[in-house]
């Protein structure tokens, strides 16, 4: 099968995207997750990223975006240990089809992209 033509879907934790393997062939519609890591699954904090990710996009005009970190500022005092769990609450907002990873005010794959980001509504 040619690589585009392949099943994709998003990983319930990180929001990164999986590429279906020949090792999950058998089960391929219960793979929920793309590493080990990932099987911790989300706890209050993730999912208060997310609420305040949304919150924030609220209050502000349909084209503004925000930093992944202002998101970890409103949940932590001590936020910078967040900032990972936020790029994977903003991930999983874009699987959701809630909002879009820009970087330089272009849309971008948000499993791809490196560096600072940015998060707009959809």
């Amino acid at each position: 099968m040619p690589p585009a033509a392949l099943p994709e879907k998003p990983c319930a934790t990180c929001g990164r995207t999986m590429v279906w393997r020949a090792n999950w062939a058998k089960n391929w519609d219960t793979v929920r997750y793309c590493s080990a890591g990932c099987r911790r699954g989300l706890d209050a904090t993730d999912r208060a990223l997310e609420a305040a990710m949304l919150a924030l996009l609220g209050q502000r005009a349909a084209t503004a975006t925000i930093c992944p970190s202002e998101a970890a500022r409103a949940v932590a005092d001590d936020w910078e240990p967040l900032m990972e769990r936020a790029r994977m609450a903003a991930r999983r907002l874009v699987a959701a089809g809630a909002a879009v990873i820009t970087q330089r005010g272009v849309v971008v794959d948000p499993s791809t992209a490196k560096g600072p980001i940015r998060v707009r509504r959809r």
